[in-house]
């Protein structure tokens, strides 16, 4: 189960996440939690294989925004990369930054368990 404890050493600013919920650990934690099943993630990544840039930088546009939203440090710094290089429609291999972005979503759903 997740914690506020394994937030923190996964990256998470959870002082600054609690503030956005009010100061509902509950809440907050039940967002957290379900940020590793969120469909964006999956729309991102297909969009760029199929080379719709639109469809993927709005993708990446609304994870960058949950994950700024809910202060998970790690998947925010990757989102916005790739957020940033889609808003100019940049034509590039985003392999790695998939790569990552999945990575520290993987990890943020074993703190999840």
């Amino acid at each position: 189960m997740i914690t506020l404890e394994a937030l923190k050493s996964f990256g998470a600013d959870t002082e600054k996440g609690l503030a956005m919920c009010m100061g509902n650990e509950a809440l907050y934690l039940r967002l957290v939690g379900s940020v590793p099943t969120e469909s964006k993630f999956e729309t991102l990544s297909d969009a760029i294989k199929k080379g719709n840039l639109n469809e993927a930088f709005d993708a990446a546009h609304a994870i960058k925004g949950v994950l700024g939203n809910l202060a998970l440090t790690p998947l925010y710094d990757k989102a916005s990369e790739i957020t940033e290089l889609l808003r100019d429609r940049t034509d590039t291999d985003y392999t790695r930054l998939l790569s990552e972005l999945f990575e520290e979503r993987d990890r943020l759903a074993e703190l999840c368990k």
